[in-house]
């Protein structure tokens, strides 16, 4: 490995943390710390074919022997450590690691700035090759004592069960966060429709010609690492979290590179199925050849990215069920997502060095739940013992009135709304004669906690042969305050559950066969909300939303939901729900005590 610059440590980075540091615990002593932090900058790592991949090293300044903790992305590396309010700085700030005694390699997959060869499609095997060679040289280093574990946000997450499936040997553990494993269906076709808004701004924000070609000094980095992560901080990340929905309209209108732009239009024109989608698959479905520890975070004030791959990890990979975490975390939006570095590091200490911190004793599952403001403990989830609660929808009187959630399976009747496509340009007014909203409420006698899958079944009926349904839980409290908790979404010609798929969490849709609607004819639409847990108290209301547009119901950034508008529905259309035994709401109700 090539010798440090001088000048690339002239000024010492400064580390950063945000956000949600530690799921309802305070971990014992850490297993070292006041380590400091040395960079080796534009480390060449061979994986093959004469193609060398470009990395930034961060060691402790005290010379010695070290765990790797290892971050490998499409990103350009060049602003990672910056502190900048970038979305793609996921990877964790280097200080906060090297001072603990870690060493944290920053790698860019092929294609991508000083990194050698072609890309080609995101997350394709050949990065995953690269990927486990990447961490056996890692075990390899004079700083490294053999021992490497992953850790990042998003595609930084996405990876890691990609790479664990291989059991590369000296890969002990992974601390992954915001996930996905099937590609398809959790990224670009959420809910049978393409993910437009959030694949045009990743690729805007992300991969222009500029974003490959980006050079930052690690001088300069340095620099701009004391002006974000300083108490200024304070001051200018509210100013831009209120901006933040401009700041994306804005990146996507910016044009990437033209290979990135032959992968979107490929997704979207021709990869509407398994067969023909440009993406791969993901790990879904080979989860159970992981075996080592891990934790998986997932934050529940995502809706349409991010969404259903924690449960899928949890529940299906072979690792013993005490090596094994899931952290449910509060709806927070972090850029640069400098959070959870104190939880992995707790997470590691015990994993790497023995440390007796408190980890081992944690609960498989911790989870946040709203109304109470805290975190519960769970051996499992969904929370063992939890009691299914089926609430039915019924007719309040007119369809712009406010509807009723009933424990009564037999209600009768129907109520209508409007679809009307995104960006439809319509007369003032028209919301008057024509309601695009449906909503149904029940007030709480007692206080009632739910926790676990929820779950939306409607007979449905359309004069059209497609539309789109978007549905939403959400709080009312005593005050009138209202508090969303869960999104969903399916479209009605795509409703065939594939059982193969789903998870205690998630009904899995098969979409690659549609089945057109008959104009009238009623069809059932089952189809799996994200879970939040929520505690409801006496005189709190239960919200049930349904709509055609994710606009009309959806949060954003400014309250911290990470949240993507769809373009959707497809149609001018009316939309009926019959009220019976097959349109109710399913929540999991745990038992007191």
């Amino acid at each position: 490995m090539a010798k440090p610059k001088f000048w690339d440590n002239l000024i010492p980075l400064r580390g950063g943390l945000s956000g949600p540091q530690l799921a309802g615990w305070n971990p014992g002593p850490a297993a070292h710390h006041g380590m400091g932090c040395k960079l080796f900058s534009d480390q060449s790592i061979p994986v093959g074919e004469g193609i060398s991949l470009a990395a930034d090293v961060y060691t402790p300044r005290r010379q010695g022997r070290y765990p790797a903790i290892i971050g490998f992305s499409a990103y350009s590396k060049e602003l990672q450590t910056t502190g900048a309010p970038t979305g793609n700085n996921e990877t964790g700030s280097p200080p906060i690691f090297t001072d603990r005694g870690y060493a944290h390699v920053i790698v860019t997959r092929r294609g991508m700035g000083l990194s050698q060869g072609e890309g080609g499609a995101f997350f394709n095997d050949q990065d995953v090759e690269d990927h486990a060679k990447v961490i056996a040289w890692a075990a390899e280093q004079p700083w490294c004592d053999g021992q490497v574990v992953l850790f990042g946000t998003s595609y930084f997450g996405v990876v890691q069960p990609q790479v664990a499936i291989k059991q590369v040997a000296a890969l002990k553990g992974f601390f992954t966060i915001e996930m996905c494993t099937d590609f398809f269906r959790h990224i670009v076709m959420f809910g049978g429709a393409p993910q437009v808004d959030f694949l045009t701004l990743w690729m805007g924000a992300n991969f222009t010609p500029a974003q490959f070609k980006l050079r930052v000094s690690p001088f300069a980095r340095a620099l701009m690492s004391h002006v974000f992560n300083s108490f200024l901080k304070r001051w200018w990340w509210p100013q831009l979290k209120k901006r933040m929905n401009r700041l994306m309209k804005s990146f996507q209108k910016k044009m990437p590179a033209k290979p990135v732009r032959e992968f979107l239009a490929e997704t979207l024109l021709d990869g509407k199925t398994r067969a023909t989608t440009p993406i791969p698959q993901g790990p879904s479905g080979a989860l159970d050849r992981i075996e080592i520890p891990f934790v998986v975070v997932q934050n529940l004030g995502y809706f349409n990215l991010h969404q259903f791959g924690a449960y899928d990890l949890f529940q299906n990979a072979a690792t013993a069920k005490d090596r094994k975490w899931l952290i449910l975390g509060p709806a927070e939006y972090e850029l640069p997502s400098y959070h959870w570095q104190l939880e992995a590091l707790a997470f590691f200490d015990h994993l790497l060095y023995g440390a007796e911190n408190g980890y081992r004793q944690q609960a498989p599952v911790r989870y946040w739940t709203e109304g109470a403001s805290e975190y519960r403990h769970a051996t499992d989830f969904p929370v063992p013992g939890s009691e299914p609660r089926r609430f039915y929808l019924a007719s309040g009187g007119s369809d712009a009135g406010v509807h009723r959630l009933t424990f009564n399976r037999e209600e009768k009747g129907s109520n209508r709304w409007a679809a009307v496509p995104l960006g439809a340009v319509v007369n003032p007014g028209f919301d008057e004669v024509a309601n695009q909203v449906l909503s149904y409420e029940v007030t709480m006698d007692e206080d009632v906690e739910f926790s676990g899958p929820v779950t939306a079944s409607l007979c449905f009926s359309c004069n059209e042969i497609d539309s789109h349904v978007v549905a939403r839980v959400g709080r009312i409290d005593r005050a009138g305050a209202y508090h969303i908790l869960s999104l969903g979404t399916i479209r009605p010609a795509c409703r065939k559950i594939d059982p193969r798929r789903s998870t205690t969490v998630e009904i899995a849709i098969d979409i690659d066969v549609p089945e057109p609607l008959r104009p009238g004819e009623e069809a059932i639409l089952k189809f799996s909300l994200t879970p939040q847990p929520v505690l409801l108290r006496a005189g709190e209301r239960l919200r049930f939303d349904i709509a055609s547009r994710t606009d009309l119901l959806r949060s954003d950034q400014s309250h911290g939901h990470a949240q993507f508008d769809m373009q959707v529905p497809p149609y001018f259309s009316r939309n009926t729900i019959h009220y019976g035994p097959e349109s109710y709401l399913d929540l999991c109700r745990v038992k007191k005590g």
